[in-house]
């Protein structure tokens, strides 16, 4: 078996033929087709692991593997969580149109595949007369015009969930919890086993089945390590609320490109943020409550 010059790419074959061969020497021997980069990349310590030194001479590899790739600089950030910040998301069904633009730009945000293209979040068409109902829920609707008459839409994505069946599933530590909230994802470290796509309820996470396809003059280069670097094949991938965004103080793609204002956001621990004024004032409910994950993504009805 031979590998790719990229760096991402080599690692990550060589990490799956690694762990799914039984004999070390065939490990070895795959691993001395892959270059002195991709050795070290295969052979790096988890990212929680990383002390300052080691965590910059990874971001800079990164970023000369990623600049050499899409021909344009990247910077690969690792702004740590900051503290008393734990974010929270608020969206607003009555007012959501079903436009599907949050859609659109979470994918040029967050440097998803375009082809198959992938998207973290889905928009679902439900009927009034029914109400809230998953299991007649339309995530393929095609009409002409939106909001269709008789209809209403709930968008899903990654529940940031507090308690997350995800991150106790993995068998590599590869998911967790950051401590503003967010379910990071290391991809280095990733598997592509998916018993976390197993676990969550919400369907939120993705999977790499091919090789991610990004054209050049469509990446996004300012990126974050555990949020919108473009990912290898089999790994899994979701929404973290834009990670390389909001830790720098802005909102996340979605909730700018809004057009009808329905998405909120911000930190649950100040009790003067717009996410806590719906939460304090609004008829607020979640997804599956009865299963204690604990989401921090909450709905409402704004009117």
């Amino acid at each position: 078996m031979s590998c790719s010059d990229s760096t991402t790419g080599c690692a990550d074959e060589g990490r799956r033929g690694f762990l799914q061969t039984a004999a070390a020497a065939a490990g070895v021997a795959m691993l001395a087709s892959c270059s002195e980069e991709a050795r070290e990349a295969f052979f790096q310590k988890h990212f929680k692991e990383l002390n300052k030194e080691e965590l910059a001479e990874r971001l800079a590899r990164l970023e000369r593997t990623y600049t050499k790739q899409f021909g344009k600089p990247f910077k690969v950030g690792a702004e740590p969580a900051m503290e008393e910040v734990l974010f929270g998301y608020a969206l607003d069904i009555a007012r959501c149109i079903g436009c599907r633009r949050c859609v659109y730009a979470c994918v040029d945000e967050n440097n998803q595949s375009r082809d198959p293209q992938l998207h973290y979040i889905q928009v679902l068409e439900m009927d009034k007369a029914k109400g809230v109902d998953l299991a007649h829920a339309d995530p393929y609707y095609e009409a002409e015009q939106v909001p269709r008459e008789g209809h209403f839409y709930f968008p899903v994505a990654c529940q940031q969930c507090e308690n997350p069946p995800c991150v106790k599933v993995c068998p590599v530590q590869a998911t967790w919890k950051e401590p503003d909230g967010i379910v990071a994802i290391d991809y280095d470290w990733c598997i592509g086993c998916r018993y976390c796509m197993a676990a969550c309820p919400y369907g939120a996470r993705k999977f790499n089945w091919g090789p991610p396809t990004l054209p050049a003059d469509q990446a996004n280069p300012d990126t974050h390590y555990l949020g919108n670097r473009p990912r290898q094949k089999g790994v899994v991938e979701k929404c973290t609320f834009c990670i390389q965004r909001v830790r720098k103080g802005q909102y996340p793609a979605c909730v700018e490109v809004c057009p009808v204002g329905a998405r909120k956001f911000g930190n649950l621990l100040d009790p003067d943020s717009e996410v806590r004024y719906v939460i304090d004032r609004k008829r607020v409910f979640i997804l599956k409550e009865d299963l204690n994950t604990n989401p921090k993504f909450f709905y409402f009805y704004g009117v």
